[in-house]
């Protein structure tokens, strides 16, 4: 790697895909560790920040890397024909990632993590390319508001009440006439279309830390400010949350801005850890799964139908191995299940990196 590249940014990448992985395979979904599930409804467990700083990464990275381009003399015209090219790669990919398991065009699911990825990753670097940093700033404070006023003030049609309800919102209204194919939970997804909206002011809420990041200051000036942001976004997100609940399935406005509070506050932390101190040793592990995040993403719901699915003696491999704790501990069976799920996962994601191998879809 660039000796001039934040080397913390990769990390935060990795130990992101690290969690989402080891949080979506445990060994049994009978038996999960509280933390590890994602809440009911509103509030906020641990899983529940790790799409969200994902977003957040992803429009960190847009920023780091559309400024490197641009300073390097590349065509805003080449930029977007890249960025639609991913942009169709990654959606296509979710896509099919949930076909291959049905197998059948009238359970696919349009909406999905992968598209969600694919929509912010499109919208925030069109932002980047032709507007600034004040019309994206003023775009996502718009978002928050607009989206916190139809979800909490416009009476759901049909039932003349303002709800924020399972399925019974405006968002899961919205998605009800907009959303083609199968939603997550019949009525609703949690990757609907309206709740993307404030999803793309997560990825917006990295473009504009990532301003700070290509500055021309010194390190201690801009880990201090991203401190400094995460703390007023975090208590800004909490008390907008008496009247505006956290809620990941609906993304809400307050859970943008605690979310972003809290990444931008890791984000402070792993730079001064690993770029700062140069504590690199510890973040191996990030590096090496955040070298090919996606990839290694999608290698896991591949791989899954062979370590979840391939009936071994009448039952799952996950299975037989839950059936040794299930007397004892089936929780920490599970957990130690995802964990060497994990591992087979690392062994190509090793390869990869060592091989400095780096698959951008």
């Amino acid at each position: 790697m660039a000796s001039n590249r934040l080397l913390s940014i990769d990390a935060f990448r990795g130990f992101t895909i690290f969690a989402m992985i080891l949080v979506n395979y445990p060994g049994s979904w009978n038996y999960v560790y509280p933390p590890l599930l994602h809440a009911s409804w509103n509030g906020l467990t641990p899983t529940d920040l790790i799409f969200p700083f994902f977003l957040f990464i992803v429009g960190i990275s847009i920023t780091l890397a559309f400024s490197k381009r641009l300073q390097n003399n590349a065509s805003k015209k080449q930029l977007l024909l890249k960025l639609l090219i991913r942009f169709l790669k990654i959606f296509t990919v979710g896509i099919f990632l949930n076909y291959i398991h049905h197998f059948s065009i009238d359970e696919i699911r349009v909406a999905g993590v992968l598209q969600r990825i694919a929509i912010v990753y499109l919208v925030c670097s069109l932002l980047f390319l032709y507007t600034n940093y004040k019309v994206i700033l003023g775009t996502g404070i718009g978002i928050l508001i607009i989206y916190w006023i139809t979800m909490t003030q416009v009476p759901l049609p049909g039932t003349g009440q303002v709800l924020l309800e399972p399925g019974n919102n405006i968002a899961a209204w919205i998605d009800g006439f907009l959303l083609p194919g199968k939603m997550w939970n019949e009525t609703w997804d949690p990757e609907g279309v309206y709740s993307t909206l404030p999803a793309i002011v997560t990825g917006i809420s990295g473009m504009l830390s990532g301003r700070i990041l290509v500055g021309n200051h010194t390190w201690e000036y801009k880990i201090i400010w991203i401190f400094v942001i995460g703390m007023l976004l975090s208590v800004t997100g909490y008390i907008w949350s008496w009247s505006f609940p956290i809620n990941k399935n609906l993304w809400t406005s307050s859970y943008v801005l605690l979310t972003s509070g809290f990444a931008n506050l890791i984000l402070a932390i792993s730079i001064f850890t690993v770029d700062v101190l140069k504590r690199d040793k510890i973040a191996k592990i990030g590096f090496i799964f955040g070298a090919n995040a996606i990839t290694v993403y999608v290698l896991a719901d591949v791989l899954s139908f062979l370590f979840y699915q391939t009936p071994i003696m009448h039952k799952s491999l996950n299975e037989h191995f839950i059936s040794l704790f299930i007397s004892t501990n089936p929780e920490l069976g599970s957990l130690i299940y995802a964990f060497l799920y994990l591992g087979v996962l690392f062994l190509p994601a090793f390869f990869l990196y060592r091989k400095n191998i780096f698959i951008r879809l």
